[in-house]
This record gives structure tokens, C-alpha cells and sequence, in this order.
């Protein structure tokens, strides 16, 4: 097994390449199955032995279970404590403010295990997915896993309520932030916990929207999300607010598409090496990315180019051809910047877009001197040109233009980090540690013992 990063490889970011986890080896459990309550007397502990006993019959690694209480005001606590006490494999955590997304923050920060999990109190979902569910990440192959009741092998139980709203949520995901995922709000996940060290202090949600902006930022950060298809039955005496809940979701939807759209979210620092392969290496000589990025900038080029021509014929009603040349060409410039910037280089955020504007001015101006000097050489040849003939003799020097823009945006205005010196390697700030706060309100009202290894 790989522990160094091979010869002839960089790394992309701060996540090291996945690799299977080592096998019987001494140390805390391999998985650690989170299940939040919030006054569950009645079913906390007759579901926690179901799942204990599934996971001993079935699971070959050390597992844990933690029961992470809500601000339960019923019995519950005492529950999850008997359970702690009488159970080797479980533990109780407690916490005096609600919200489900608040508790696995809490409690997956504090864990030692390398594969967090959660999964609902009521077990709608049925238990030999689990395994499924962990076994990539425990592989190395996936980072995050998700349970999902929308694909077509899954079989799913529940009213038309729900399966309603349900649709119709991961429909407004898929349209509103490009969501691939086909089920955010299932239950029944896991994660690799060197991601979550890097990935929770970005999510803000305190409550049921938590699940929804993990797997949106993970997978705008280019992790891989890995499906299982299960099977689920719904609970009648579910207490979820259908309506409320799902007002907070469309809210966490605003509010992470704005930030996205911004670039407020350092999802660079997620990015991961490819793994041992050697037909992943780097190869001297080849660029990176080429035919993406070619792809990329040639949507964006016919865009700013329509643009660009759209500006010029309004302009061109009060001002004379050069001017109005000049002010399309400059507004086109700079969304054309922005919009490579983001699409076709994946640079997000705010660092160096000052300068990235500066330097894609200065493209801009041998652009314009190429579409200046060709309108200058129009009207020499022809005198009076028609608006036709104008706009015809800009389209072959914009393709000019444009073939030096890309070649000046990938050599000098956005260059593949990758080929720059790490000088500043190991110098970046740390991420805030968000979680650490949320845990710090958390007491551990059980022990873990005897863990089963």
C-alpha cells in the first residue's frame, strides 16, 4: 500500500490520494455509526440493538455506535445511557441545543473512527445496505456515500405526500444548483473523516438542510459521491414538519447558490491527487485538462462573442465604428474573463481576481488591436463599408483574437498550478475549525468500551 505520493506526481490540494484502510489493524473502530434522537424513549433502544446486532453478524471491522442526543426532554437521555452502559459497542453523546446537522457536526468531529456514518432512529432504511454503503470508503474508492430512494432498483414504501415532495425537492436541487445526486434527504450516509475534517467547517446548516449542502459542496469540490440503492419503509409516527423543513431547505438552497455563485468557498482546498495508476501520472510534456478546458473556453467565446456583437450594434446607433468597437469589446472582455475564470479554469474565489481582471485587460487590448486594425484596414479598402461587411471582417478577427486569447488565458493569466513552485506549500492558513466549537458544547454522557475489533 502507497503511504508517499509516487515520483513524477504533485498533489492538487490538501487531501491526500484515498487508499483502502489497513486491515486488522490495533486502534479505534474502522466505522462509527452516528443515529441523532430527539425524544425517541419509545424507540431508541429496541432500534440501537436491531442495528448493534446487524452490525455484529454482518460487519467484519471494529464498529461503535453513538446515540447523539437532540436536547431530548423526555426519557431518551436515560435511555442512551443504559444502552452505553449495558452495550460495548455503543455510546451515548448529548447536546442541549437542537437540530440534526448540529449533532453530526458534534459528534463526527470528536470521532477517531476513519468512516462516519448516520443513519435515522426509526431504520426505515433496511440494514443490509450498510455494508454496500461503507465498503467504498473503506475501499478508498469513494469519499461519501448516500443511501438513495429515487433510483429505479430501489423499492421504497410511503405515502404520495412524500414521495411528492421528495421529487419535487431533488428536482428544484438538480435545476437551481446542478445537483447529480438523485437523493439528498435520505437518512442513511457516510463519510470519509479526513473529508469531513476539511469539508464540515464549510457547511453552515444546523439542521435537516445539513445533508443537502454536505453532498452539494462535496460535489461541487469534485469528491466522488458514491449511490446505493435501498430499500425503505416509511414511519407513520415520523415528527418531521413536512412544511417547515422544507421552507429551510428552499432557504439553505438561496443561500448556497449565492455563494457559489460568488466563489466564497475555498472547495480548492477539497481537491484530490489522482490515485496509483500510472496512466494517472502526470506525463511530461502533455498539458492537463486541454480538451476540457478548450470545450470550456469556446462556450464562453461564442457567448461573449454574441455579446460582444449585440454591444456593437448598439453602440454603433450614436457612435462611431472605433468607439463603439472599443466599449462592446471592453464590456465583453470583462465578463469573458470572469466567466473562464470560473468555467473554463476553475478558479474560484476572490483571491487574485483583481489581478486575473488586469491581465485579461491587457489581452483585451491586443484583441482590440487586432478588431481596430482590421476595421481600419476595412475602411481604408472600401471607404464607406456596409454594417454587413463591418460586422463580417469582426467575426474573422475576433477568431484570431480568440485563439491568442486562449493560448495568453492558459500560459500567463490562469496557468495550471500545478506547474508553479510550492514555495508557499504547507504556508496556507488553516481552515476554521468549526466543528471544534460545536463539539465543545457537547458533553459524552457514555463510554466506549471493549470495542470489537
Amino acid at each position: 500500500m502507497r503511504t508517499d505520493t509516487p515520483a513524477g506526481t504533485t498533489a492538487t490540494g490538501t487531501l491526500p490520494a484515498r487508499e483502502h484502510l489497513p486491515v486488522g489493524a490495533a486502534g479505534p473502530p474502522v466505522l462509527d455509526v452516528v443515529v441523532p434522537v430527539f425524544n425517541e424513549e419509545k424507540d431508541l433502544e429496541p432500534c440501537v440493538r436491531r442495528l448493534h446486532g446487524h452490525l455484529v453478524r454482518t460487519f467484519p471491522y471494529g464498529f461503535r455506535i453513538t446515540v447523539a442526543d437532540n436536547a431530548s426532554t423526555d426519557r431518551t437521555p436515560r435511555v442512551a445511557a443504559e444502552l452505553a452502559a449495558s452495550v460495548p459497542e455503543v455510546r451515548a453523546f448529548r447536546l442541549e441545543q437542537k437540530g440534526r446537522g448540529r449533532a453530526l457536526r458534534a459528534v463526527w468531529a470528536a470521532s477517531d473512527a476513519p468512516v462516519l456514518a448516520y443513519m435515522d432512529v426509526d431504520l426505515s432504511t433496511d440494514l443490509n445496505a450498510l455494508l454496500p454503503l461503507v465498503a467504498p470508503l473503506i475501499s478508498g474508492h469513494s469519499d461519501l456515500a448516500i443511501g438513495s430512494r429515487l433510483t429505479r432498483s430501489s423499492r421504497v414504501v410511503r405515502g404520495a405526500k412524500r414521495e411528492f415532495v421528495s421529487r419535487t425537492y431533488n428536482l428544484i436541487l438538480r435545476g437551481s444548483l446542478a445537483a447529480r445526486f438523485s437523493d439528498a434527504q435520505c437518512g442513511f450516509k457516510a463519510i470519509r473523516r479526513d473529508v469531513a475534517e476539511r469539508l464540515l467547517p464549510m457547511v453552515e446548516d444546523p439542521g435537516w438542510f445539513f445533508d443537502t449542502e454536505l453532498l452539494v459542496l462535496a460535489e461541487r469540490a469534485g469528491l466522488r459521491i458514491h449511490e446505493v440503492p435501498v430499500d425503505w419503509v416509511d414511519d407513520p409516527d415520523s415528527t418531521v414538519h413536512i412544511v417547515r423543513t422544507a421552507v429551510d431547505d428552499l432557504k439553505g438552497v438561496l443561500r448556497v447558490g449565492r455563494a457559489l455563485a460568488v466563489g466564497a468557498l475555498p472547495l480548492d482546498r477539497l481537491a484530490r491527487p489522482f490515485g496509483d495508476d500510472p496512466r494517472d501520472r502526470r506525463i511530461s510534456g502533455v498539458p492537463g485538462g486541454l480538451a476540457g478546458q478548450l470545450v470550456g473556453f469556446c462556450a464562453v467565446g461564442v457567448l461573449s462573442t454574441l455579446c460582444y456583437l449585440l454591444l456593437y450594434s448598439v453602440f454603433r446607433t450614436g457612435a462611431g465604428s472605433q468607439t463603439a468597437n472599443a466599449a462592446a469589446l471592453l464590456l465583453s472582455a470583462v465578463a469573458n474573463t470572469a466567466a473562464n475564470r470560473r468555467l473554463t479554469f476553475g478558479v474560484r474565489g476572490r483571491d487574485r481576481a483583481v489581478r486575473h481582471q488586469a491581465q485579461g485587460l491587457v489581452v483585451f487590448g491586443i484583441g482590440l488591436a487586432l478588431t481596430s486594425g482590421s476595421l481600419a484596414a476595412l475602411d481604408a479598402a472600401a471607404g464607406t463599408p456596409s454594417h454587413g461587411t463591418e460586422l463580417a471582417v469582426l467575426v474573422v478577427a475576433n477568431l484570431a483574437a480568440t485563439v491568442l486569447r486562449f493560448l495568453l488565458f492558459r500560459a500567463w493569466v490562469f496557468p495550471d498550478r500545478r506547474d508553479l513552485p510550492r514555495a508557499a506549500e504547507g504556508t496556507e492558513s488553516a481552515l476554521p475549525r468549526a466543528a471544534d466549537t460545536a463539539a465543545s458544547g457537547a458533553r459524552t454522557t457514555g463510554t466506549t468500551r471493549g470495542i470489537r475489533r
